[in-house]
């Protein structure tokens, strides 16, 4: 299956701290490339960022969605 890049993005802020949380939620963290509070990143927007994105929506916020 080929990849199609329609260069959509979406920038993720981390606000909540992975400390008491399951590993699988700081393992998704670290997978969006966030391990400190307030750090940003800018990530392709697919559905596999948008399920990531969901499963630690209580832990981060979506900035931008461009």
């Amino acid at each position: 299956m080929a990849d199609k890049k329609t260069g959509k993005t979406v920038t993720v802020e981390q606000t909540g701290s992975p400390i008491r949380r399951p590993a699988d939620q700081r393992q998704t963290l670290i997978g969006l490339g966030l391990n400190k509070m307030h750090r940003r990143r800018t990530l392709e927007d697919t559905p596999a960022v948008r399920g990531m994105i969901r499963k630690v929506s209580h832990l981060v916020r979506v900035v931008d969605e461009g």
